[in-house]
């Protein structure tokens, strides 16, 4: 038993320093960006290119500003006009499962799980207004936060195919192990006319400028539905609580394997 509870807590102890080193290149990158407005990027790309040419100009930046879009996606299950969505069908059921303790005696128990049967993402092309004009984002490689739309459970009914709004799906004969209880429908976006901050690198290598991913890896390409010091704050405290849960899980699998070696001699 000390033996698994090592492993599984220095599994846990992996993982979380893993998503603290992520949360940590989030910081650094919100701190490196430069904060900039569209009058003040256009002006820099004409110096640039008054210097060393059209299409040289590359910053790192942080800007905060409104959604427009000219033709919106229209997400696939709830149908809503947005910028991004994605989303994912479930199938949820029941499956008899065996276990055996240490002495061989075996019961079965009846545990509800899922699986994923269908995702999806997409996202378009979009810009960022602000009080002095409008900079186009490229969103696709980007991390975008989103608001979640939809999260609805709708149990097995008699027909061979799933629909929900734009989706629709036939289900194969063999649906799966165990017993099928029903499908689950989840759905986010990333809305039209939503105030955003875009943090990225600005480019006009296109010919016009744009927001899109940083060529340096350390320089996070995100974007967030809250304010720059709401986003801080936010990723601060997630570090935070990581680092003290990576450091319980990393003490805990020390004991634990220490425990389970001195069971052995």
């Amino acid at each position: 038993m000390a033996a698994i509870l090592a492993a599984v807590t220095a599994i846990a102890a992996i993982v979380l320093y893993f998503v603290r080193r992520h949360y940590r290149i989030k910081l650094q990158s919100l701190l490196l960006a430069q904060p900039a407005n569209s009058r003040q990027l256009k002006e820099i790309a004409d110096h640039v290119a008054g210097e060393i040419g059209e299409g040289s100009l590359r910053q790192y930046v942080k800007m905060w500003g409104v959604i427009e879009v000219d033709q919106p996606l229209i997400s696939e299950l709830k149908e809503e006009p947005c910028v991004y969505y994605s989303f994912t069908v479930s199938r949820e059921y029941e499956e008899r499962v065996r276990q055996e303790d240490s002495e061989g005696k075996v019961t079965w128990t009846t545990e509800r799980r899922s699986e994923t049967i269908s995702q999806n993402r997409r996202s378009t092309p979009f810009y960022l207004r602000d009080q002095h004009g409008r900079i186009r984002v490229e969103p696709e490689a980007a991390s975008i936060a989103t608001i979640p739309i939809l999260d609805e459970f709708r149990p097995v009914g008699e027909s061979k195919n799933l629909s929900f709004g734009g989706f629709s799906l036939s289900l194969s004969i063999n649906a799966g192990a165990g017993k099928t209880l029903g499908y689950r429908y989840r759905e986010e976006i990333l809305p039209c006319d939503r105030s955003i901050l875009v943090v990225g690198a600005a480019s006009d290598e296109t010919g016009e400028l744009t927001l899109g991913p940083s060529t340096e890896a350390r320089q996070q390409f995100f974007i967030a539905l809250k304010p720059e010091n709401a986003v801080l704050q936010e990723v601060k405290q997630t570090i935070q609580w990581v680092t003290v849960g990576g450091i319980a899980s990393a003490g805990v699998a020390a004991i634990s394997a220490i425990a389970a070696l001195l069971k052995l001699f």
